[in-house]
């Protein structure tokens, strides 16, 4: 099978980096006419590929000046919901000054990476849907008004993987496999002990994780070691404001050697019966748009990387983080 991803990786790269007179011819290459975008609040559904070019696109490149795209991992495969389907999922950082303005959230004038995570699907050589999360809560932080009033893990710059290898792997592995090693963990870490958070099979000898796993969680959470480190600092404090939660309602999930990713829009449903990183409990039905990327070793998940679409989790609990964050001016 002819690889499809690299020609998709230098297309986005492209819509970024290109002369602002040839985007529209960029995006042509790249994008079918008939392109339907599902972005992250508040942008949310743009159809066609001028909406795309001219709501997000655009916005983004005059946002940040002299953007570049710089990917963490770029991974290609078939997908497992949907037979015949080929998507591409990476997660990214757009790179570059801030002097404008991005939905709503005014520039710093300074140095940024705006995280970000992509599925795109592929037709003969062209995006024809696509789902990002853009990390917008992040993005406050590091132009110093972050809108809630607790933070909980280490909130650092995503790294790559460990083995330097994630952006169109070649390493010979079963990307089948790897799946099914993620998938297992999704089906096990359903049910929970309310007392301990423990799941079936999560940890141990011949556990889904491993003893050294590292976890890369969105702004709000951030990033933690070791299943403790994952409990103590995102997992207890979620199910506590969301011990409802049911996940798995995904679009798509691929695997590709050592990597799997996997996403729903929404993937998640739950109810808001707990505080939740300083907010009041709200006993509302929620529902939250999900990426998750996977890096396996051994048979065993050894780095995590998550995006959540919070900032549209809190407009449900009646809460505009954006307009929150910009009264800090």
């Amino acid at each position: 099978m002819t690889d499809f991803r690299a020609p998709v990786l230098r297309g986005l790269c492209n819509l970024a980096a290109t002369e602002d007179d040839l985007l529209d011819s960029a995006a042509a290459d790249i994008l079918a006419d008939d392109t339907v975008w599902d972005v992250a609040y508040p942008f949310n559904r743009l159809s066609g590929r001028q909406a795309v070019v001219d709501g997000f696109l655009r916005p983004l490149r005059a946002a940040f000046s002299d953007v570049r795209r710089r990917d963490e991992m770029f991974i290609g495969a078939e997908n497992r919901r949907g037979p015949g389907q080929n998507w591409t999922a990476s997660v990214t950082h757009y790179v570059g000054n801030f002097t404008g303005t991005f939905a709503g959230i005014n520039g710093s004038n300074k140095l940024v990476f705006l995280r970000s995570g992509e599925f795109h699907r592929i037709v003969d050589g062209k995006i024809v849907e696509a789902k990002l999360i853009i990390d917008l809560l992040d993005l406050m932080r590091q132009v110093g008004r972050f809108p809630l009033p607790r933070m909980l893990g280490t909130e650092i710059l995503f790294p790559g993987p460990a083995t330097h290898d994630g952006v169109l792997p070649r390493n010979g592995a079963d990307g089948n496999a790897t799946l099914d090693v993620v998938e297992g963990m999704l089906r096990d870490l359903q049910d929970f002990d309310p007392d301990t958070f423990d799941s079936k099979d999560q940890t141990g000898e011949d556990g889904y994780w491993h003893p050294d796993m590292l976890w890369y969680g969105p702004g709000g959470i951030g990033s933690n070691y070791r299943w403790s480190g994952f409990v103590a600092d995102h997992r207890a404090d979620f199910l506590r404001a969301f011990p409802d939660r049911r996940g798995g309602n995904h679009y798509c999930r691929i695997g590709d050697s050592d990597y799997a990713a996997v996403s729903g829009w929404p993937s998640m449903t739950m109810t808001h019966k707990g505080d939740y990183l300083g907010v009041p409990a709200t006993g509302k039905a929620l529902t939250l748009r999900v990426m998750d990327f996977y890096r396996c070793a051994g048979g065993r998940i050894m780095e995590n990387w998550v995006l959540l679409d919070y900032v549209e989790m809190f407009h449900q609990m009646g809460l505009d983080l954006i307009a929150q964050s910009e009264a800090m001016r």
